[in-house]
């Protein structure tokens, strides 16, 4: 049987891969082959993504494809949601896209909300999640302060869209990616025209919309040459990076949810239509464009940032922890020395997570954490808390009974947490695969190419590959009252 190699450029927040995929007899296997950083560019008092550097990386990746000497069927890019690329008239790349993390759209949803039309009216017309970096509150943003590419661009294009039309010199509106944005109707899959004329732009500043698993075009000959490659078809898959990990959960029927764990934790259900009520705006449920036709009806929950930040003024003063050392400090320390809550906004983006923290226990009449071990177990135990709260929430809005919980994405390596978050929710939870995103990318190029079928002809494929861990609940009573505990102090 023949084998298929297919590559997958994964960019997250903070870090990038080159991925080969090989699909033969039924079985995929994966290979690194470059990994780049991706960080967040200060300039003058606004936060950048450095584009030019990504597309170099990307090229990069492609010369050591070029090295493994196979034959590549097609090339896939996923990334983050929300943040778009400006283009001029005459095809060039205007400039740094803006981070989602830029504090222009500090107050964004609000001066929206008050000059042009109500949250409740926004959500809606779209069913997405208020959050203040949405690229509706970015385009708002950069209206209100004049920003010179915003009046001067052609075409917008999101991120994975950019990188893409910078290898093959087409443009296109990937579905999946546009979702995120909060200007899409759910059920026309279109921009809402009202929304954009808040934000003085028409449907013909975006490319042409296409779903997941249609062809974009190819490599450019000049690429394709300085690379040492044909010219590939590029692919576009699942663009956002949760939905190319979500079309790789190996579930065998419908009646999961699961959560994406890594910088960001999204957890979710899978819908046929979109749920859009009061109540879904009232806990601000989002419904995001997924594969195949689905709702990935979700809500954003900070995850592993906050760790991570803990880590990083740990480093500083000469602790240098690996992954596996601070599971280990967590599993040793203390239980329920505090809780917080993941989502409260002193911990998006602050000078000193420790001290926030810390802060925040005294705000709550807490005992703060004494080690470097109870603050990394108080952020596990209070992410797995949260994770139940929401769970509740879906279960509430689910057309079907959750009987499992599928964790994909990095942080379903993380044993403990995973350990928790059975304990926490009452659920089976299955671990893996932690290549998600990288795995649905490059399953949706098989599926353009006609090697498999619909969504759940590739999760059979999955299921079949890969490896995963089965975590069921302990200690529920403890951490039954433990919730009652967290519900009070997150009130």
């Amino acid at each position: 049987m023949k084998t298929y190699n297919f590559l997958a450029f994964d960019l997250g927040a903070t870090s990038g891969r080159t991925i080969l995929g090989k699909l033969s007899e039924g079985k995929l296997s994966l290979k690194e082959l470059t990994r780049f950083p991706n960080q967040i560019l200060p300039l003058q008092g606004h936060y950048y993504w450095n584009i030019f550097s990504l597309y170099k990386h990307l090229r990069d990746g492609l010369m050591a494809a070029a090295k493994e000497d196979v034959e590549i069927s097609s090339i896939g890019i996923d990334t983050w949601g929300v943040d778009f690329a400006f283009i001029g008239n005459d095809g060039s790349v205007m400039g740094l896209p803006y981070a989602y993390r830029d504090p222009q759209t500090k107050d964004a949803p609000e001066q929206f909300f008050e000059k042009y039309m109500s949250k409740e009216d926004v959500y809606a017309r779209t069913g997405i999640q208020v959050m203040n970096f949405n690229s509706l509150y970015q385009l708002y943003a950069m209206q209100r302060d004049g920003v010179s590419q915003l009046s001067a661009c052609d075409k917008l294009l999101f991120m994975p869209d950019a990188l893409s039309y910078m290898l093959t010199g087409e443009m296109v509106t990937e579905y999946t990616i546009a979702s995120t944005s909060q200007m899409i109707n759910p059920y026309t899959k279109k921009f809402d025209k009202e929304l954009l004329e808040c934000v003085d732009l028409r449907a013909d500043y975006f490319a042409r919309m296409v779903m997941p698993s249609e062809k974009i075009g190819v490599l450019t000959r000049v690429l394709a040459e300085e690379c040492g490659l044909p010219q590939i078809p590029v692919v576009a898959v699942a663009g956002h990076d949760t939905a190319s990990a979500i079309a790789s959960v190996p579930a065998v029927n419908p009646n999961f949810a699961y959560l994406s764990s890594g910088t960001w934790s999204l957890m979710g259900i899978e819908v046929q239509e979109p749920i859009i009520s009061q109540q879904t705006a009232e806990w601000n449920i989002t419904n995001e464009g997924g594969v195949d036709g689905t709702i990935r009806l979700l809500k954003n929950i900070t995850g592993m940032w906050i760790v991570e930040q803990c880590l990083k003024e740990w480093k500083k003063i000469g602790f240098d922890y690996t992954y596996s050392q601070m599971v280990e400090l967590a599993k040793y320390a203390r239980p329920f020395v505090a809780m917080i809550d993941p989502d409260d906004v002193s911990f998006a983006n602050p000078s000193s997570m420790l001290q926030t923290i810390d802060n925040y226990c005294e705000r709550t009449n807490q005992t703060k954490p004494k080690t470097h071990g109870e603050y990394i177990r108080s952020i596990f135990e209070s992410l797995a808390l949260k994770y139940r709260s929401v769970l509740e929430m879906l279960a509430a809005l689910a057309p079907f009974p959750i009987e499992k919980l599928h964790i994909i994405g990095g942080g379903s390596r993380n044993v403990l947490l995973n350990q928790f978050t059975s304990n926490a929710t009452g659920l089976e939870v299955v671990a893996g695969p932690s290549e998600a995103t990288a795995i649905g990318n490059i399953m949706l190029q098989a599926k353009a190419a006609g090697i498999v079928g619909d969504l759940w002809d590739m999760r059979r494929i999955i299921a079949s590959t890969v490896d995963t861990r089965t975590y069921l609940p302990n200690d529920v009573k403890m951490w039954d009252d433990a919730y009652n505990r967290y519900k009070l102090i997150i009130k």
